[in-house]
């Protein structure tokens, strides 16, 4: 079989926003909720435990159907984001889920509203949902009156949420021009990115400060709708339900204990040490006194080669298939039932994701592939989702999908699988030099990257509360970036408009430290496979069709991971300094 770059098709989920099968979803979501709220007036510490049963199974129904026509509209406006019906249709499906949630939340703060010993009798026959149950009862001491949780979820419709929209429009419309071999090129940011992993350093110091000037142009607004987006954030979850700090409401939605997070943040930003050493050692092989920032990203040595789809797709089932034939079956299944958009084209969302909704629907991937060995790796990370939520599709829809924290897990453990194969069928020592010097490239842009982002986040949310203005926030990330690479690394002042340009931390606060929780996490796991070999292969898949089923701390004490330590995280580290030492002993040429 040969593939070949193209769009999706969505037709698993809808045929089309307008169709006779979306109007259909529409109507049973509203039969389904009329019908869960029935059981309004039934609820009580007495109620029956099959009525109670019957509730939750209906709740779990209803939110399979919201999940497709969610996850449809979704997907809708990532492969054009200008599709003003994808606009519109997105703007529609989210006002009305906002409207079914506000009429089905009154079980759920019944649920938070019973006193522990009141939800024995019905614990005891939850079965499949008892996870799902526990988790909603963590919110108990921040949650608010019905018509306060009502009133929050209408305005987030027309408030953050349409902020977070506007954002997206604006920025996935930019346009970056940029001198390629004597010619100016108009590029979309997936296509300006692959310039500055290239050779040519003129090049990848113009596609830099390409990015930030466009971004840095609209800096003053996009930092606005940052502001906003965090004075929100803190009014409702601070000064309304009472959490802690910020941070806090991630790391309950994740059930990761704080102080496990702030261990692993504590520990990661004493190893910046780490990566100063490689991004030292980097400017001795790219021939320069100091490494700039345009360069972090530089491969180390004339390494052009570049991969055809069909090749990468080859490369990456087949390294599947090496570690498990079942992780790769899985993966074809994407391929053959056309849930991968791949080709670039203007207008589309920028970047990678794997989107899933109903355990019963193959995921969908989106990448923006174009040819270099890390869009293979992108294409072997983002199946890796795909390959963790089939996994768990035996979960009900409440607890397929994994907790944040370990969703990178499958993800970052399957481009592990695929280096190693590439290492191995390499013969061109260029390209297995570069290939070396790119783990530890995205060993950075995984890890450290992501912490220095979190702990950038955590200052804004900070500073925003005390009324910080744009530009103060721009000189606080330029610190944060100076604290990261201390001398190692000369740094433009075009940077200081990064944090404008980073999605997840407008979209999804505090997100990004799951990324290098993940990544120190397969470190220690890839380690237990090297040294176990096919025997870690099972206790590694029962991790992953695990799902969300119980808490992540606990599927971790399954596989011998204690990640309330602090050598736990540091024992990571210790990894990637070795390959550090290993790379110091290569002769630079």
């Amino acid at each position: 079989m040969t593939y070949e770059l193209g769009k999706w098709n969505l037709d698993d989920l809808f045929p089309a926003h307008d169709s006779a099968e979306m109007k259909k979803a529409f109507a049973d979501l509203e039969a389904g909720v009329e019908k869960f709220e029935s059981y309004r007036e039934k609820l009580g510490p007495e109620m029956d435990v099959e009525e109670f049963m019957s509730a939750i199974e209906e709740q779990e129904k209803i939110s399979r159907v919201a999940n497709r026509v969610g996850q449809y509209s979704g997907l809708l406006f990532s492969e054009d984001t200008q599709n003003q019906n994808a606009q519109t249709f997105q703007a529609k499906v989210q006002q009305f889920m906002a409207g079914l949630q506000n009429r089905t939340m009154f079980f759920d703060l019944w649920w938070k509203s019973l006193e522990e010993e009141q939800t024995k009798r019905f614990m005891e026959v939850a079965g499949e949902f008892s996870y799902y149950l526990e988790q909603i009862r963590n919110f108990k001491p921040y949650t608010l009156t019905e018509p306060e949780e009502k009133v929050i979820n209408i305005k987030d419709v027309t408030g953050i949420g349409a902020i977070r929209t506007l954002y997206s429009s604006l920025t996935n419309r930019y346009v970056f021009k940029v001198e390629v071999d004597g010619e100016v090129k108009e590029l979309t940011r997936g296509e300006l990115m692959a310039l500055v992993q290239g050779n040519d350093p003129d090049v990848r110091a113009a596609a830099y400060q390409e990015l930030y000037k466009v971004y840095g142009d609209d800096g003053p607004i996009l930092g606005q709708m940052y502001q906003s987006i965090v004075r929100d954030f803190q009014n409702e979850n601070i000064e309304l339900r009472g959490f802690s700090s910020p941070i806090s409401v991630r790391n309950l939605d994740n059930d990761i204990p704080d102080e496990v997070v702030s261990t692993l943040m504590g520990v990661a930003e004493k190893n910046a040490g780490v990566f100063q050493r490689f991004f030292t050692l980097k400017a001795k092989w790219l021939k320069v006194d100091k490494l700039r920032r345009y360069d972090i990203y530089a491969p180390v040595v004339e390494a052009d080669k570049t991969y055809t789809y069909d090749q990468a797709v080859g490369m990456v089932l087949n390294s599947f298939s090496e570690f498990s034939p079942r992780i790769s079956t899985l993966a074809t299944r994407v391929f053959d039932e056309e849930h991968i958009d791949s080709a670039v084209r203007k207008g589309k969302r920028s970047g990678a994701f794997c989107s899933s909704g109903d355990p019963a629907v193959t995921p969908f991937v989106l990448v923006n592939y174009n040819g270099k060995a890390n869009d293979v790796s992108t294409l072997a990370h983002e199946l890796g989702h795909a390959i963790h939520a089939m996994l768990a599709e035996h979960h009900n829809v409440f607890n397929f999908h994994s907790s944040l924290p370990l969703a990178e897990t499958a993800s970052t453990f399957a481009e592990m699988v695929l280096v190693d194969r590439l290492l191995e069928t390499e013969m061109d020592e260029n390209v297995r030099r570069d290939i070396l010097f790119s783990q530890i490239d995205d060993a950075y842009a995984t890890i450290m990257r992501q912490i220095f982002f979190a702990l950038f986040e955590r200052q804004a949310h900070e500073m925003v509360g005390k009324d910080a203005s744009v530009d103060e926030l721009a000189d606080a990330y330029m610190k944060n970036l100076e604290t990261q690479f201390g001398d190692s690394v000369s740094i433009g002042e075009e940077f200081r408009w990064e944090w404008v340009s980073i999605p997840h931390i407008y979209h999804w606060p505090f997100y990004v430290y799951a990324y290098s929780f993940g990544q120190l996490l397969v470190l220690a796991l890839y380690q237990q496979y090297k040294q176990e070999g096919e025997s870690f292969v099972p206790r590694y898949l029962e991790i992953l069709s695990a799902g969300g089923s119980m808490p992540p701390v606990a599927i971790l004490d399954r596989a011998g991971v204690d990640v309330r330590k602090a050598e736990f995280w540091q024992g990571g580290f210790d990894v990637l300094s070795q390959m550090v030492d290993a790379l110091e002993e290569i002769p630079v040429e």
